[in-house]
């Protein structure tokens, strides 16, 4: 039995279940950087002429500029590796998500490390020849397989370990993907100054520093991994009596048969729609402050079209501490909005997220229209806090629906929403707000249909959470099935199905263990973590000068 099986990972006597969430944490905040690359396009593309960017001749074709050495890579194609991230986080994540219950979170955890921390390397070296297919291979391609198992690799281990608190459990780990920018994206920037010289922007040693710093996170994540043994619950915890929560089941689905369920088709949607109205208001964050308000910002009438270079410098500069504003909104909402949902329950937070949400989109061209900042920062912070509870609470929800056997396979498989919903907003948005701006209508107009358009998707979304009933009882998987499923899954059990370990030994399992440990596992993810808020706080301190 190899040190990456499964068999490894399960927990004995005196481990703490708190160890798991920064474990999880810290595969998380590593491969949330995804969030943040952006902070290397604009060095990437003056990587020949360092200070301005070598453009390339006009009548050279696409497929001679993917090869090209001697010229500079435009930002669009740079962008690509963006679109790449999502497209193939969702897509591994649901090739790859049974497999993953199979072999448990250590070696998902430990592939995801490899995959995502190799690529930056060969990202690297794509930087260091000057050939941007290398940077699609590595970072697009390869980053995000990793990007997908490192994503779902703690899903069904937490919901596990906290059955008594799935939102919450959840709502930790998928916290750190969305803070892993505020970490990444300060220290490449730090980074790449420290290594920039007259002859090279400093990006390739950066890829090489960060791909060994996070191996070394990632890692630790991946072996800091234990599941409960077959059976375990927390001391003192009750399952919900199925007539107390209809939409609580404690049975099973496979994920083979989900695509069949009306059910997850309906979550399906319900994710897809509020992130891509999330992602439409992520997108267009910085120029719609701008653009709707102009002078506002700087206490004058002014409209943006009529601002100096000066004061367009000045607004931009608001815009960006607007923009890390809302990260720290995505953030928080993630583990406040899943916390939530262990009280009110997975359906009730959706239908806020959808009711709220309507009115905060419906009432941003007004607030732009009337001037008030105040009102338009509030809704964009309240919106975005809810895209990212979004992400947390989904897991739970399927839990509660289909079980947790194969929750993190189930959930692999749901991503593909998000996939759909990063070329669904942005097109949306983008599409609109360039077709008005061909009408001639005015830049701080152009957001209002465009707004309305965010908001008629969240009416659909509330339908869609609305039909949502418990999985009908044929779609379970029965007892053989189930002792099948758990047999591929190597748990231990008795042969009817129950605990092997005695009452007494499972008393001990969860609780206790080296509080030196469990305090130096959390202080590893809290400090760099509380290093990027802070940063993230100073810039947005501009928004209340």
């Amino acid at each position: 039995m190899g040190f990456l099986d499964k068999q490894r990972t399960i927990a004995g006597p005196g481990f703490n279940r708190w160890l798991v969430p920064p474990a999880a944490l810290a595969i998380h905040l590593c491969i949330g950087m995804a969030y943040g690359f952006s902070v290397f396009w604009l060095p990437l593309s003056k990587a020949i002429g360092i200070k301005e960017s070598v453009v390339c001749a006009k009548d050279m074709s696409f497929l001679a500029e993917i090869f090209a050495s001697n010229c500079d890579w435009k930002i669009s194609m740079l962008g690509w590796i963006f679109t790449m991230f999502f497209v193939l986080l969702g897509t591994s994540a649901a090739i790859w998500g049974g497999w993953l219950e199979h072999v448990g979170p250590r070696k998902a955890g430990f592939v995801a490390a490899l995959c995502w921390c190799g690529g930056l390397l060969i990202s690297a070296l794509g930087v260091y020849e000057h050939q941007i297919w290398l940077i699609w291979l590595g970072s697009g391609l390869i980053g995000g397989v990793g990007l997908g198992l490192g994503y779902i690799s703690p899903v069904s281990t937490l919901i596990k370990w906290f059955p008594d608190r799935r939102g919450m459990a959840t709502g930790m780990a998928i916290m750190g993907f969305g803070g892993g920018a505020l970490i990444g994206s300060p220290l490449a920037d730090k980074l790449m100054k420290h290594f920039a010289t007259d002859t090279s922007v400093g990006v390739w040693q950066t890829f090489v520093v960060m791909a060994l710093i996070y191996l070394v996170f990632m890692m630790a994540g991946a072996f800091g991994y234990r599941i409960p043994p077959s059976g375990w619950k927390p001391a003192g915890w009750t399952p919900p009596a199925a007539s107390s929560n209809t939409m609580i089941t404690q049975h099973h689905v496979h994920a083979s048969k989900v695509w069949g369920i009306p059910q997850f088709w309906l979550v399906w949607l319900v994710l897809c729609l509020n992130v891509s109205a999330g992602i439409g208001v992520i997108g267009m964050a910085s120029p719609m402050l701008q653009e709707m308000f102009g002078g506002h910002l700087l206490g004058v009438t002014t409209k943006f079209s009529e601002l100096s270079g000066d004061q367009v410098k000045a607004i931009a500069a608001i815009a960006a501490g607007f923009t890390g504003l809302i990260s720290l909104f995505n953030i928080g909402g993630r583990f406040f909005w899943a916390t939530c949902s262990d009280y009110i329950g997975r359906k009730m937070t959706y239908v806020v997220f959808f009711v709220l949400g309507f009115v905060l989109y419906v009432s941003l061209p007004w607030s732009g229209a009337s001037g008030n900042v105040a009102l338009f920062v509030g809704a964009v912070c309240l919106i975005l806090s809810m895209y990212g509870g979004g992400f947390a609470t989904v897991p739970a929800y399927l839990a509660d629906l289909f079980g947790t056997q194969m929750v993190g396979a189930i959930h692999g498989r749901l991503l593909t929403a998000w996939a759909t919903a990063g070329i669904l907003g942005p097109v949306v948005v983008n599409y609109m707000r360039e077709y008005q701006l061909g009408l001639g209508m005015p830049r701080e107009s152009v957001y209002n249909t465009t707004m309305y358009i965010l908001a008629g998707m969240l009416v659909l979304g509330l339908l869609c959470n609305l039909m949502i009933r418990p999985i009908a009882a044929k779609h379970f998987m029965t007892p053989e099935e189930l002792a099948r499923e758990k047999q591929l899954a190597h748990e231990q059990a008795s042969a009817k199905g129950e605990a092997v370990l005695p009452p007494e030994v499972m008393a001990r399992i969860g609780s206790g263990g080296n509080p030196a440990l469990l305090w130096l596992s959390w202080a590893a993810v809290v400090i760099p973590l509380i290093w990027g808020i802070s940063i993230t706080l100073q810039k947005s301190a501009v928004l209340f000068k």
